[in-house]
């Protein structure tokens, strides 16, 4: 029997007891029992919690560096011929067919003079010894102009704050896939307030769809630190404040298949205390 029930039923003793000289002994075993239960209920403060770590332990969150963590840079590339740009027909819906002058194609496999890959995800994948850091508190928006999402590929910390928004005069209806995290599917309606979500664990990538118009689609990569980017117009990236250490880094871009997998490439690079190092990406056209 626990001791916190036991000093319950012992509680009563000294009324139960009729001889006065025996009520007082009793009233007194009751009164030293209860006094020496009193913290029962109560965990001590080195006492180990459920989860198996202290109960007044805290996380150690890690901080980034700016001054003496390491730039990585580096520009992706297409090997081959990328595939033919498709025509969106926005047909379908009036209001996206008048928000464009000419007809607008998909962005899957943005590339440039050169072979420039645009809209590749590049990340540290693995070397930082399982740091966490705290999420930024400025959210990410993820917006909806023209019945197209804006930005088509991008990153977010775990705990960070994203808001989706629809600038359109006309119903959206935005659907995470996820595989690690909760996947939402809600409507969005012109005028709404923002919808706000917050992913809970890493996950490279997430597809976001618009189950209203088939063409609307974006990724995100979800990471528990900020070392990650994703390639501009010009094929670039950079990912500054890096601690000093061996790093895989991922080179991560949609396929032709839309699906979360995508295509990847990894690579190791090393670096030191305010150094700057070049990791290139060639991914094959498929």
């Amino acid at each position: 029997m626990p001791d916190c029930a036991l000093a319950n039923l012992l509680k009563p003793l000294e009324a139960m007891i009729i001889h006065p000289s025996l009520r007082q002994l009793g009233y007194m075993l009751s009164l030293t029992l209860v006094v020496g239960l009193v913290g029962c209920g109560k965990k001590d403060s080195d006492e180990e919690d459920d989860s198996g770590g202290k109960s007044d332990a805290a996380a150690t969150v890690a901080t980034v560096d700016m001054t003496n963590g390491a730039t990585i840079v580096g520009t992706v590339k297409l090997d081959g011929a990328a595939p033919v740009a498709k025509v969106i027909n926005m047909g379908g819906d009036a209001y996206c067919g008048a928000a464009h002058k000419t007809s607008p194609v998909s962005d899957d496999h943005w590339v440039n003079n050169g072979g420039a890959l645009v809209n590749a995800f590049v990340y540290v994948k693995d070397g930082l010894g399982g740091k966490t850091y705290a999420a930024p508190a400025t959210a990410i928006t993820l917006a909806q102009k023209g019945c197209t999402y804006e930005p088509h590929v991008f990153g977010i910390m775990v705990g960070q704050t994203m808001k989706v928004e629809n600038d359109d005069q006309t119903l959206h209806n935005v659907h995470s896939v996820s595989a690690a995290n909760e996947s939402f599917n809600e409507g969005q309606p012109p005028g709404t307030p923002a919808k706000e979500h917050k992913m809970t664990k890493q996950e490279v990538m997430i597809p976001i769809k618009c189950d209203v118009h088939g063409w609307m689609n974006s990724y995100a990569g979800v990471l528990p630190h900020p070392f990650f980017a994703v390639t501009g117009a010009d094929g670039k990236y950079e990912i500054k404040g890096v601690p000093a250490g061996d790093y895989t880094i991922e080179c991560w871009h949609e396929s032709t298949k839309s699906d979360a997998a995508g295509v990847t490439q990894d690579q190791k690079v090393t670096v030191a205390a305010k150094d700057s190092k070049t990791v290139d990406f060639t991914l094959k056209a498929q």
